[in-house]
This record gives structure tokens, C-alpha cells and sequence, in this order.
């Protein structure tokens, strides 16, 4: 798992490189905010998180299913992955930010800039 990056993923990248084609300006790294957004657009209040379909156990994704080796050990781990990420965003919209998710396996350069477009013509909906 020490081989796992966490940040400056490909489909981090594609989204960061999108938005900033967009003409959208955001920072990284978290910004002192609960559960450290990959993207936070400070101007629309909205923070973006990028998450790995296996990681965050995206529902309904093929590549959401849990390793047949060792799994009483990966299921308690993504549990607590989930659990967070409810946590974080409770947190996160208690203190005013919009919070949306992009999955890594909806990510596909040639539609995201129309998907990006939505995150702020949807007001609240969250991208699935």
C-alpha cells in the first residue's frame, strides 16, 4: 500500500487541468478544512474530492469489489473509509462549503468539462 499515491493522481490531474482550461482558479491541499479536499474553489465555496473507486468503495462501480484475499481485513478498512467520508462532509457543509465527489471511473477527459460545468449550475447536486 506504500505504492498507493494519494495525491497528483491521473484523475486528479485530468480534473485540475479541466478546471483550470475552464478559467476556474482553486488551491490544493486541504486549506486547514476537515478531511483535506483535493480542490477547494475558495470563490464558489465548493470543495472537490477525487475519489478512487476501490478506495471509497464507489456504489456500484466493478472496481468497488473487495479482494477475495484477506477480506474480513479490506472490508473493515473501507468501512472506515466510507464512515469518514460521511463524517468529513457533515463537517464540511456544517461550516458552509458545498462538497462535491468525482469518481474515478466517471472521469473521462472529453466529458468533463461539461461535467465540471454542472458542479456549478446544480447548485448542491453532487456528480455520481
Amino acid at each position: 500500500m506504500s505504492k498507493v499515491k494519494s495525491q497528483d493522481t491521473k484523475p486528479e490531474i485530468a480534473v485540475r487541468s479541466a478546471l483550470h482550461r475552464l478559467g476556474y482558479r482553486f488551491r490544493l491541499g486541504g486549506g486547514g478544512l476537515p478531511g483535506k479536499p483535493d480542490i477547494i474553489l475558495s470563490k464558489y465555496r465548493t470543495v472537490i474530492f477525487v475519489h478512487g473507486c476501490f478506495w471509497h468503495q464507489h456504489p456500484g462501480c466493478k472496481k468497488s469489489k473487495i479482494p477475495a484475499q484477506n477480506s474480513l481485513f479490506w472490508s473493515k478498512k473501507l468501512s472506515r473509509n466510507k464512515e469518514r467520508d460521511k463524517r468529513v462532509r457533515a463537517e464540511l457543509e456544517k461550516l458552509g462549503w458545498k462538497v462535491k465527489f468525482l469518481w474515478q471511473c466517471e472521469i473521462h477527459p472529453s466529458g468533463l468539462p461539461g461535467q465540471l460545468r454542472n458542479i456549478f449550475n446544480r447548485g448542491n447536486h453532487e456528480i455520481r
